[in-house]
């Protein structure tokens, strides 16, 4: 065990070594964790230079603990906020969440989020708020909050 846990290390810091600065680009997909409501495994797959799709498949404390999946079409502004390394963009977007329990609810999410893009290693660190819509079991409006941290594999 402690050998697969080394050789692990040693790919992930292989991986994250520095190349000619990062920039996200089309098929770039990162893997990591969200906290908050919800809390879960998160992923992102850049689809251009500013668009990107992320889905969740997470716990919702929030909807009396219930499985979440959810995904969001992102579109992502680098011009609003210039960082010295690495970028700093504000997204916002439009995506569905189900989530499944004793009943199955449906909603439509509005995602606005920041995200930290660090120039010298392939992760990203996010904060975002999602107001959502729900319009499956009934016709109501929440507030969702997390934050998180991918992987991104190249």
């Amino acid at each position: 065990m402690r050998k697969a846990i080394s050789i692990l290390v040693l790919v992930l810091i292989f991986l994250s070594l520095p190349s000619k600065g990062l920039t996200y680009e089309k098929n770039d997909f990162g893997l990591g964790i969200i906290l908050g409501s919800p809390t879960g495994i998160s992923a992102k797959l850049w689809l251009s230079k500013s668009t990107a799709f992320d889905a969740a498949a997470a716990w919702s404390f929030s909807r009396k603990g219930r499985l979440q999946i959810h995904g969001d079409y992102l579109w992502h502004n680098f011009n609003l906020i210039k960082v010295e390394e690495g970028s700093f963009p504000f997204y916002y977007g439009l995506g569905f969440r189900f989530n499944f329990g004793d009943e199955v609810e449906a909603g439509v999410r509005f995602p606005l989020g920041l995200e930290y893009l660090f120039s010298e290693a392939p992760f990203d660190i996010f904060v975002e708020v999602v107001p959502v819509l729900k319009v499956i079991k009934k016709t109501d409006f929440e507030m969702e909050g997390a934050i998180g941290v991918r992987f991104f594999f190249r």
